[in-house]
């Protein structure tokens, strides 16, 4: 049985879509706080494409991770590459880890799916005073393809008090984040989604998003059918001619300095 919803699908191939952010992600640490030689916490980690680029830059990796797949499959990637990373099954809010014991905290789309009541106070906890802490979340976006159609077929989810791209919001990060942290910066950007075929791009939200998995298996015959449909409708406005399906999403990296 899979241990979280993150084991559900195959989480990797999301990870390898937003890699390139877990890069900008590390180097907004460097920018404050030599990454090399420093002690770096990256919590929900996922398979570790921040703490990955991190230890290539030589830092003393901590990677964390509440799903156990996860953590197995990072680890076995580090191996590969010859990087040293103490890798940890646990809860991103309450980790655990000593008090004070990092330069620096990154997050690659992680930390943003955890309730801020409970995980901003944990950084706080884990980041030495003038530590970095740096991490990504997606920005709302007024056309989301893989978003749009859940609400369209089944409705607005129920409000669970937080959503990640609230992160996304500059005034609501900021305020979220005063009570710890001074010189809080957003640097926004965009990543494409891009596909090879409108089947590959169905393929990866019926069956490898863990998110887009969860909710398909909590559906019955009818409601999947309807879900599927209207992601292929989606997908397919943004097909081209060569076939391939390509779409931007807005992101925003935010850094800030431990007080």
């Amino acid at each position: 049985m899979s241990s979280t919803l993150w084991s559900a699908g195959r989480y990797e191939a999301v990870a390898q879509h937003i890699a390139p952010i877990a890069d900008q992600v590390v180097a907004a640490v460097d920018a404050r706080t030599p990454v090399a030689g420093c002690a770096l916490v990256d919590l929900a980690c996922g398979t570790g494409s921040a703490a990955i680029a991190a230890a290539r830059t030589g830092a003393q990796v901590t990677a964390l991770d509440i799903t156990a797949e996860l953590v197995a499959l990072g680890e076995h990637k580090a191996a590969a590459a010859g990087l040293t990373i103490n890798w940890r099954v646990g809860d991103a809010a309450a980790t655990g880890l000593p008090e004070s014991s990092f330069d620096a905290a990154v997050s690659n789309m992680g930390i943003i799916f955890v309730a801020p009541d409970a995980q901003v106070p944990e950084l706080a906890r884990l980041l030495r005073p003038g530590g970095t802490l740096a991490f990504s979340s997606w920005v709302r976006d007024t056309v989301n393809p893989f978003f749009d159609p859940i609400i369209a077929t089944l409705g607005a989810p129920p409000s669970r008090g937080h959503t990640p791209d609230q992160w996304g919001d500059q005034d609501t990060a900021a305020q979220r984040l005063s009570e710890y942290f001074d010189n809080v910066q957003f640097d926004a950007g965009k990543i494409r989604w891009r596909f090879e075929s409108h089947s590959a791009a169905l393929r990866f939200v019926t069956a490898e998003s863990p998110m887009h998995v969860d909710i398909f298996s909590r559906l019955g015959d009818e409601q999947s059918t309807a879900l599927t449909t209207a992601f292929s409708d989606a997908l397919a406005a943004h097909t081209g001619d060569d076939g391939t399906v390509a779409f931007d999403a807005s992101y925003v990296v935010i850094t800030a300095t431990r007080r």
